[in-house]
């Protein structure tokens, strides 16, 4: 679909209906995997496991606040990117944090939870990169929102490339290696959306009123 980074192209109403069913099809899908994987990587002592879920939880929130300021102006939209960007940034130091934590601890998880747990999850993001594919070049906001559904992609291949990779080893390193390229995604796919975020917001004319499209 065409670059939507512009005012009018948001009040367009066959796409806006259209998004909004998709983030709500993404908003269930990633509630539903945050609340499966958070029980299991706490079951399984995986902090990749844990890291996977949290962000499967603020994707969740994320396509939420998405929802909220569809159809509103670029401004608002605009700083709905940049809360998003932020809290994704604030995920990679939390992921930071953790993995230096299991590592000083010397965790080794369950290889066979991560795995089939990992599975599920790639399943379930595969679903949501496939909805949300059409959206990937739209504004700060819509490409936020794919940015994370790619990064989701790629961050469940390496649970799983980290369950064999435990299995392997009989070590919980792999684990804490994977989480820590799921920070760095994270880190990375933040200054993405803040920087274009930030850009979109220097070009909007706050002098006048901010008007929502119906």
């Amino acid at each position: 679909m065409p670059c939507c980074s512009d005012e009018t192209c948001s009040s367009n109403p066959a796409a806006t209906g259209h998004y909004r069913t998709v983030l709500w099809s993404v908003l269930a899908i990633n509630a539903a995997m945050f609340l499966i994987e958070i029980v299991a990587g706490l079951a399984a002592g995986s902090v990749a496991l844990q890291a996977d879920a949290l962000d499967f939880f603020a994707d969740a929130a994320n396509y939420g606040i998405s929802l909220f300021v569809l159809g509103m102006t670029l401004r608002w939209r605009a700083t709905a990117a940049l809360i998003k960007g932020s809290s994704m940034g604030a995920f990679g130091f939390w992921v930071v944090g953790n993995v230096i934590w299991h590592a000083l601890h010397g965790t080794v998880p369950s290889w066979t939870t991560m795995g089939g747990v990992g599975i599920a999850a790639l399943v379930a993001n595969l679903i949501c990169f496939g909805l949300l594919f059409a959206w990937r070049d739209g504004d700060a906001n819509m490409r936020s929102v794919w940015i994370c559904s790619r990064n989701d992609v790629i961050a469940n291949l390496a649970v799983l490339a980290a369950a064999l990779g435990v299995f392997g080893t009989g070590t919980g390193w792999p684990d804490i290696i994977v989480a820590g390229v799921m920070a760095l995604l994270a880190i990375q796919g933040a200054s993405v959306i803040v920087h274009q975020s930030l850009r979109e917001l220097r070009g909007v004319d706050h002098s006048g009123p901010v008007a929502v499209s119906r």
